[in-house]
């Protein structure tokens, strides 16, 4: 008895066909490995670019923080307002004003 020989489109691919096969198959393997790793370099020299510039501006943040509570001391506020014809008031003309009262008035206790 004879085998029958296969039938269908991949029977009729021959050894080298099939050598050429594999090795499209690893070079687009290998091509998506490469695109893979340039992406997450892009990506580091990215988020490290982000950083230093994160860095500089929490500096820049800090500074300007330092300026306004210079300008807002004592020691350089009561300077400008004397300039200005101001003077510190005397300790019996400070007035302690209450705080507002709360929007919605407490909850009324229950009834038993």
């Amino acid at each position: 008895m004879l085998s029958k020989p296969p039938e269908g489109p991949l029977a009729k691919i021959k050894g080298r066909h099939w050598l050429a096969i594999w090795l499209v198959s690893l070079l687009a393997a290998l091509w998506a490995v490469i695109a893979r790793q340039t992406a997450s370099l892009n990506a580091a020299r990215a988020l490290t670019e982000l950083r230093a510039e994160r860095a500089g501006l929490e500096g820049r943040r800090d500074e300007l923080e330092r300026r306004i509570r210079t300008a807002g001391s004592r020691a350089v506020l009561l300077p400008r307002a004397q300039r200005l014809g101001l003077r510190l008031p005397a300790d019996t003309e400070i007035i302690l004003l209450p705080g507002t009262a709360p929007a919605t008035p407490p909850p009324k206790p229950r009834q038993r």
